[in-house]
């Protein structure tokens, strides 16, 4: 019986290990693709800011054919700034909306100390 339960105890112990290690690799592995997808999607905003100012600048060419120079720069401007105000505003509500409801992270682990015990019982 003593045999049995230091076999038990070794195997167990064995897996718990090799868990462990499996662990790690997949964390590793999934931060590693994590790491490199958040490197393309931050050269993808950066071009797409380029994007967005190669267009403001052809907006207020194609308006620079029927008004003067500057004052289509100014209105494409205006546009602009009617555009971030509105963001701002939405995000804003957002903001404000998110202060209002907290989860209580105890009550999940609550919740999972008592599936232990139970099965613990069992």
């Amino acid at each position: 019986m003593g045999e049995l339960v230091a076999t038990l105890s070794e195997k167990v112990s064995t897996v718990v290990r090799s868990e462990i290690q499996l662990a790690i690799a997949q964390a590793t592995e999934k931060g590693k693709n994590l790491g490199i997808g958040t490197g393309f999607l931050a050269a993808a905003g950066v071009v797409g800011l380029y994007l967005v100012n190669v267009l403001l600048a052809a907006a207020i060419l194609g308006l620079a054919t029927v008004l003067p120079g500057w004052l289509a720069a100014l209105i494409v401007a205006a546009v602009l700034l009617i555009v971030i105000l509105v963001l701002a505003l939405l995000g804003k509500k957002k903001f404000d909306a998110s202060k209002k409801y907290v989860p209580a992270p105890q009550e999940g682990f609550k919740e999972d100390v008592e599936a232990v015990k139970k099965g613990m019982q069992q």
